[in-house]
């Protein structure tokens, strides 16, 4: 009886044991099967953001102004991958506006396009042989604000679509682990500044006082040395950071005087449809403004994804 009861036990342990990895045979498989469709062929998801807020005073002893703002925002990514070559692209975009009670303008919160490309054939490990593009410029005019001798609030058109437009391009190495961490260095890269002309033709206008343009001319050009980094990760459970930094130093002129952008998108998922986001941006650039220029938008907002 013993022994029956041993022989038993032994069977019922190898069959368990069988069970066991043939289950994990098939998760190991459908694991792979999943890990090359996600690595092949397009890749595609971004999401779409609306915030808006709005505050009204009435009789509020402590003070305070009416308004009234919206921010629309677009995050969008579409990747190729394949066993050797890998080609990335994201888009992004924003436009935000607010309207107070006081002002006799409505006046942007948020105005910015941005596109990135990079493509690359894979050179060994998880380095690439690559070429990259970035272009950005703004939707609609920017404008200073003041006052004239009467107190009356007053706007000068400063900037508009395409003014400063930036080109920047070449071709570089790539080290990619995966679409949330890489970085691309290009020693060798072309950047253009457009702008439009009639900025640069004023009378008394000095070279260089307009994004580094000289009188009269549309367009600045320079050679120097590009250097990007992405890297997004998960801060907690449903909420992502994404940071994105890029880095000019112009051989041609002022190469000690390195153009820096940074970008940190966060995104603290409340449900499918609802999300705070956060976003802050910081920019040097001599040729536009001699110190550093920042923005942050923050609000909770209707979010989609795709």
């Amino acid at each position: 009886m013993r022994k029956i009861v041993i022989a038993l036990s032994l069977m019922f342990g190898l069959h368990t044991f069988a069970q066991q990895e043939v289950v994990k045979s098939v998760e190991e498989v459908v694991k792979a099967v999943n890990d090359t469709t996600r690595t092949k062929g397009w890749i595609k998801k971004g999401n779409i953001s609306f915030l808006f807020n709005q505050s009204t005073f009435d009789n509020w002893v402590a003070g305070g102004e009416n308004n009234i703002s919206g921010n629309l925002g677009l995050n969008y990514d579409f990747n190729y991958k394949s066993d050797d070559w890998s080609w990335d692209n994201k888009v992004i975009a924003s436009y935000g506006i607010v309207k107070t009670k006081n002002s006799e303008f409505e006046k942007k919160t948020d105005d910015r396009f941005e596109f990135n490309s990079l493509a690359g054939k894979r050179a060994g490990g998880y380095w690439y042989y690559s070429a990259f593009l970035n272009f950005r410029t703004q939707f609609t005019k920017g404008f200073v604000y003041g006052t004239d001798e009467n107190g009356r609030e007053i706007r000068t058109e400063n900037t508009n679509f395409m003014s400063p437009g930036y080109l920047t391009f070449g071709p570089d190495m790539m080290w990619k682990k995966s679409d949330n961490f890489k970085f691309n260095l290009a020693p060798l890269s072309s950047k253009f500044t457009f702008v439009d002309k009639d900025y640069t033709s004023v009378p008394g206008y000095v070279d260089g006082s307009y994004f580094g343009v000289d009188e009269g001319k549309s367009m600045r050009y320079e050679l120097g040395f590009y250097a990007a980094g992405y890297y997004k990760f998960n801060l907690f459970e449903n909420v992502s950071a994404e940071n994105i930094l890029s880095l000019y130093s112009n051989y041609l002129e002022d190469p000690q005087n390195v153009d820096v952008d940074y970008q940190l998108n966060i995104v603290m998922t409340i449900n499918k449809f609802l999300s705070t986001n956060l976003s802050f941006q910081t920019i040097y650039d001599d040729n536009a403004f001699r110190g550093f220029q920042t923005r942050q938008v923050l609000g909770v907002g209707v979010n989609y994804g795709f």
